[in-house]
């Protein structure tokens, strides 16, 4: 796992969430295909990784392909993720761009004891015998384990009065 520097106003828990006994069974369905190779390089969010235009691709794992059928391009579809490369064990952080540390659920940062990412992509091409999955953008780093995807639908999973 890589080192993060602790910054001022942030907290650890007193253990290690990846080291502690699992609540939960988890499998990988398979992995992200994407440009970026190194955290430093990987768009913080998918409104930047959509402004780099830079192609991505979903690999699911051939036991896992039948469960793609009904999937088609031009679709939007919730992904989510496992940052196995971050740490997990930050309550408070403090981003870059702000002066105080908030609590981590107030935060999309990948550090978060149960470090599950949520994206919202377009599927561009699908290929279900392949299991290659063609999407639009995506901001997380090459070779990152999938845990599921999901239909998005405009009518339950967008809320025109929430504000940011």
């Amino acid at each position: 796992m890589a080192e993060f520097e602790q910054r001022d106003g942030e907290a650890r828990l007193p253990f290690d969430p990846a080291t502690s006994a699992p609540d939960a069974g988890l499998v990988f369905i398979g992995i992200v295909r994407s440009p970026w190779t190194k955290r430093e390089d990987c768009p913080k969010n998918l409104r930047q990784a959509r402004e780099r235009d830079e192609a991505a691709s979903l690999i699911i794992d051939k036991p896992y392909r039948p469960a793609l059928a009904g999937l088609e391009p031009g679709q939007y579809l919730h992904v989510l993720s496992w940052f196995d490369r971050a740490p997990r064990d930050l309550i408070a952080q403090r981003p870059r761009h702000v002066d105080t540390a908030r609590g981590t659920f107030a935060l999309r940062s990948p550090v978060r004891p149960n470090p599950i990412g949520l994206h919202t992509v377009k599927i561009v091409a699908i290929d279900l015998d392949a299991g290659q999955i063609g999407i639009d953008a995506i901001d997380l780093l090459d070779g990152t384990p999938l845990l599921d995807l999901k239909p998005y639908f405009s009518s339950i999973d967008a809320f025109p009065e929430a504000a940011d």
